[in-house]
């Protein structure tokens, strides 16, 4: 049969082939149909090739070569995994259906590809890599699904080392309790990794759904996630950078809440903070280290604030952090108290810094509910740095950043500093006393409570009962303190709270004393009658 090369193919604008156009169309439908909607004279056809162009032909030019041989050779090639994935998308492209030809390329790609089971892992590899550039052809021709289910099979049953070949009949499970889950444990690497890094992330996307679906251990594939980000964003452009961390975070949003460290997503916050990512990617990745805050430390919240923002440190992102720490699932109480000491640090840290707004500051503190501290000792101390770092601040802008004080939970110690520290507001300072007493009383009340004998006394054993200043004195004494002239009677009240300092300090020592009288009573009494029941003494 004579051979003429009467067709002249132009593939994506890449490549030309000259080819017989009788055999070509022999097998392929799309031909068929072309040519005979064609009304070329056959004069022209003898002085030049026909010429067609195939635009998007899934393979480029490759793939037609092959397509080409396939039909020079009356219908026969050698399938091996590297060459099948491109000539069954170039077949179902040129519709080489059994209607056309009974020995037709798109039956003969199906029935090779139903053995991707028992590919190697390098040739896996090599499949996929060719998915990779074709992935809408792989997506919808069923390939890459059946790829990635034959590199999953693999991952499970040769958790240890790097596989060469292997069989469906290792029958094993896609499940948390295999192998790559016991190795998740003992070993820091995990073989297939770094083949993976060698993939786009649509396609990293794709296989670890799967494995997600099939309840591969999650912390095998946080770790794994984590790598491939690493390895992406040191050596891909821009573009591939940004849909590298896009779908990595998507990802790391489906797994354990476990299995995902804090320390590993503040890591992508960082290396990602220049590129522009989107908000819902974003506002994942803030929800997930939110949820996690508890792990947290103090380095990891140190971040600089974006340019422009005026402050050294992204305050506003802490308390997006914050609220998603307790908006989320229930929060423990050990939880809860562990992130309000980390939150008080942070505020101790953060204080000095000269452009905190007093109104951020008061966020920071009141971003927690009172339950968080035991203690408002160290917020107190944080509060003295910022009043130093922003002595400019007006008595009333020094007067709402005090209002964050929980008075109740100060020590004793911390009142009395607070009494005699001149960046505190006045009004400030006198709440704080009055609260130091009213504390004073409730400890005299309890302390008298506790030595009380719980039997009837006899009217001679009775002592009188100290008293201490109701919290009616202090109600007037900041009723009195609003009245003043805060700007010219500062020195008198000054005064007036050192007076107060050592009335606190007499009672302090009156209670011990008495404390001490009513606890020898207590004990002569029982001493000096072995019986629970007391003498009755005369008048």
């Amino acid at each position: 049969m004579d051979v003429v090369c009467d067709l002249e193919v132009d593939v994506n604008g890449e490549s030309r082939f000259f080819v017989d156009k009788r055999i070509l169309s022999s097998f392929s439908g799309k031909l068929c149909q072309l040519f005979q909607k064609s009304s070329v004279p056959v004069a022209s056809i003898c002085t030049r090739p026909l010429k067609i162009i195939l635009h998007d032909f899934p393979g480029g030019s490759e793939a037609f070569e092959l397509l080409a041989r396939f039909c020079y050779n009356k219908g026969k090639i050698h399938m091996i995994p590297s060459n099948v994935c491109l000539l069954h998308w170039a077949a179902n492209f040129m519709e080489m259906k059994e209607e056309v030809h009974s020995n037709n390329l798109i039956e003969q790609t199906e029935r090779s590809l139903r053995g991707v089971a028992y590919w190697n892992w390098a040739e896996n590899l090599v499949a996929l890599k060719q998915c990779q550039e074709l992935i809408p052809a792989a997506t919808s021709s069923g390939i890459l699904q059946k790829i990635i289910d034959s590199m999953l099979l693999k991952i499970t049953s040769n958790s240890e080392s790097s596989p060469s070949n292997s069989s469906p009949e290792s029958s094993v499970r896609l499940s948390c309790d295999t192998k790559s889950s016991e190795l998740s444990k003992n070993s820091g690497r995990v073989w297939w990794f770094e083949d993976l890094y060698l993939f786009n992330s649509k396609i990293i996307g794709k296989m670890v759904i799967t494995m997600v679906n099939h309840k591969f251990d999650h912390v095998i594939l946080s770790r794994f996630l984590f790598g491939y980000l690493k390895s992406q964003l040191a050596s891909s452009t821009p573009t591939e950078k940004l849909e590298a961390t896009e779908t990595v975070v998507n990802l790391l949003s489906l797994l354990e809440k476990s299995s995902v460290s804090s320390k590993g997503l503040f890591a992508i916050l960082r290396m990602t903070s220049g590129l522009a990512t989107d908000k819902s990617c974003r506002d994942k990745l803030v929800a997930m280290i939110g949820s996690r805050l508890d792990q947290a430390s103090l380095d990891n919240l140190l971040l600089p604030a974006p340019t422009g923002m005026g402050s050294l440190y992204d305050v506003n992102l802490v308390l997006r952090f914050l609220k998603s720490f307790l908006g989320g699932d229930e929060v423990s109480p050990a939880e809860l108290m562990k992130v309000g000491f980390l939150m008080d640090k942070y505020i101790a840290e953060v204080a000095p810094d000269s452009c905190l707004k007093p109104s951020k500051f008061s966020a920071l503190v009141r971003a927690l509910p009172d339950s968080a501290r035991e203690s408002y000792d160290e917020i107190y101390r944080a509060l003295d740095m910022y009043l130093q770092a922003h002595s400019g601040l007006s008595e009333e802008e020094k007067m709402k950043v005090c209002s964050v004080l929980n008075h109740e939970k100060l020590s004793l110690e911390v009142c009395k500093h607070i009494a005699q520290n001149s960046r505190i507001p006045s009004r400030a300072a006198i709440q704080a006393v009055v609260c130091q007493q009213s504390k004073l009383k409730t400890l005299l009340e309890s302390s008298d409570n506790q030595h009380r004998p719980t039997t009837s006394s006899p009217p001679a054993l009775k002592t009188k009962e100290f008293k201490a200043p109701d919290k009616d004195a202090g109600n007037q004494i900041v009723l009195f303190a609003e009245k003043l002239d805060l700007s010219t009677e500062n020195e008198k009240l000054k005064a007036r709270l050192q007076g107060m300092q050592w009335k606190v300090m007499e009672l302090e020592k009156m209670c011990r004393k008495m404390q001490t009288d009513m606890s020898k009573i207590m004990k002569s009494k029982v001493g000096s009658h072995g019986s629970a029941r007391l003498p009755r003494l005369c008048s």
